[in-house]
C-alpha cells in the first residue's frame, strides 16, 4: 500500500509539472511570436516594393532598323592597257594613298611606241621647217611676179599640211606617253585595298578592262537602312511632325553592343520600291578604327518624331509574354494588381506605354520577389536608378521568371 501511494504522488507531480510548462509557454508565446514582426498582435508589416509614379511627358519615338555598310567610295583598280603583269607593289588589306603605283605591266612595248612617237614628232616638225622656209623665200618671188602665183599657192598648202601633221604626230606622242603611264597602274583613291585579283605573269587586257584590286574608303561608311513605308507614315502622323535630316543614329553590332559614337541622318529616299514596300535611309558615321566592314549587317536606332506627352516605365517593370504584356500597379488601398499595357518602341532603359496606363499611377519597379501573396498589400516606397543599378543583378532572374 505504502508503494502503492508513492506511485500516486509521483504521478500527481510530473502532471502538475507538466501543466505548470504548459501554462509557462502560453504566456510567453504571443509576445515572442510578436518580437520579430515588430508589429501588435503578431502581423507581420506589409512588403516594401519600389515604384515609379506614371506622368506625361515628351519622348522621342525611337525606331531599331535593319542596314547595310557601304563605303563612302569605292574604286576598281582596272587595267587600261593591254600586257603581261611584271610585279605587285602593295601589301593586300594595307592602306594605300592616291596615285600610288599598285602593279606593272610590262612598259617595254608603249616605250619602243613612246620613242617612235617621238621621232615621229621630229621628223614632222622638220618637214614644217622646210616649207616654212621654202613658202617665205617664194613669198617676195610671186609679188614680184618672178614665179607663178599657182606655185606659190601650192608651196602655201605643203607648209599647211606640215603644220597639220606636227600636230598629228604631237597628239600621237602624247597617246603614247599615257600609254606608257597606264603601264605603272596607280591607286585612284586613297583607302583600304583588298586582295590582288591577278598575279604575276598573268595577261591583262584594256579591252576587258580586266580588274586588278579593289579600294575601298572606310574611315567613314555609309549606312544604307530600309525602313516599311508604312511604318514611317505611322511615325509622322502619331508625332504629327516630318522626318528631318542630320538626326543623331545609334549604330547596334551584331551582338548586341552600340558602338561608342553616333553618327547622322543624311537623307530619306522620296521613292518607296514597289517590290518590297519599303524606303531607303542613308546615314553616315566615322570608322577610324575600322570597327565597321562593308557589306556587314547591322542595326540602327534612330528617333525620326517626338510625342509631345507619352508615359514611360523601365524596361524592368514590363513583363512580357505571348498574351501580351502586363506590369504590376499598386492600387489606393494598397494591393498590387497586374495591368495589361501596350508598348511601342524602346526609349534607353524604358519602354513607352501607348495604352493601359494613367498618369499618376504607382508602378512596381523592384521587389517583385517580396509579393509572396497575391492580392496582399504592400508599402510603396519611390524607386530610384541606383537603387535599381545596386539590385540588378539579383533581381534579374525574377524579373525573367515573372
Amino acid at each position: 500500500m505504502r508503494h502503492a501511494h508513492r506511485s500516486t504522488l509521483s504521478m500527481t507531480r510530473i502532471a502538475v509539472c507538466t501543466l505548470a510548462a504548459l501554462a509557462a509557454l502560453t504566456a510567453c508565446g504571443p509576445k515572442d511570436a510578436a518580437a520579430p514582426g515588430g508589429a501588435p498582435g503578431g502581423a507581420r508589416p506589409p512588403p516594401e516594393v519600389g515604384v515609379i509614379v506614371t506622368k506625361f511627358e515628351p519622348v522621342a519615338l525611337q525606331t531599331e532598323l535593319p542596314a547595310r555598310v557601304e563605303p563612302v567610295r569605292v574604286a576598281q583598280v582596272r587595267a587600261r592597257v593591254n600586257g603581261v603583269v611584271l610585279k605587285r607593289t602593295f601589301t593586300e588589306g594595307s592602306e594605300v594613298k592616291a596615285g600610288q603605283t599598285l602593279f606593272q605591266i610590262d612598259p617595254a612595248p608603249y616605250q619602243a611606241a613612246l620613242n617612235s612617237a617621238r621621232a615621229n614628232v621630229g621628223k614632222a616638225e622638220a618637214n614644217l621647217n622646210q616649207a616654212a622656209t621654202q613658202a617665205a623665200r617664194y613669198k617676195p618671188l610671186v609679188e614680184a611676179n618672178a614665179v607663178s602665183k599657182q606655185e606659190y599657192v601650192n608651196i602655201v598648202a605643203a607648209q599647211k599640211s606640215a603644220e597639220a601633221d606636227v600636230a598629228a604626230q604631237r597628239a600621237a606622242l602624247q597617246i603614247a606617253q599615257i600609254n606608257t603611264g597606264y603601264a605603272n597602274v596607280q591607286a585612284p583613291i586613297a583607302g583600304r585595298i583588298g586582295r590582288a585579283l591577278v598575279t604575276e605573269g598573268a595577261l591583262v587586257s584594256a579591252t576587258e578592262a580586266t580588274q586588278l584590286a579593289v579600294i575601298q574608303q572606310t574611315s567613314t561608311v555609309y549606312l544604307n537602312i530600309t525602313q516599311s513605308a508604312t511604318e514611317l507614315q505611322r511615325l509622322r502622323k502619331n508625332a504629327g511632325s516630318k522626318l528631318g535630316g542630320a538626326l543623331p543614329v545609334t549604330v547596334l553590332m551584331e551582338d548586341g553592343t552600340e558602338l561608342p559614337r553616333k553618327g547622322k541622318l543624311l537623307f530619306s529616299d522620296v521613292t518607296v520600291d514597289p517590290t518590297s514596300g519599303q524606303v531607303t535611309l542613308r546615314a553616315e558615321v566615322a570608322n577610324q578604327d575600322g570597327l565597321l566592314l562593308p557589306g556587314q549587317y547591322v542595326r540602327v536606332r534612330l528617333s525620326q518624331a517626338e510625342l509631345p506627352a507619352a508615359i514611360v516605365v523601365p524596361q524592368q517593370a514590363v513583363t512580357r509574354g505571348t498574351q501580351g504584356d502586363t506590369v504590376i500597379v499598386v492600387g489606393a488601398d494598397g494591393k498590387p494588381a497586374p495591368r495589361p499595357i501596350k508598348i511601342g518602341s524602346q526609349q534607353g532603359a524604358n519602354w513607352i506605354v501607348l495604352e493601359g496606363l494613367k498618369p499618376g499611377e504607382q508602378v512596381v519597379v523592384d521587389g517583385f520577389q517580396k509579393m509572396m501573396v497575391p492580392g496582399a498589400p504592400v508599402k510603396a516606397v519611390p524607386w530610384t536608378a541606383t537603387a535599381a543599378a545596386v539590385a540588378a543583378a539579383p533581381a534579374a532572374a525574377p524579373a525573367a521568371s515573372r
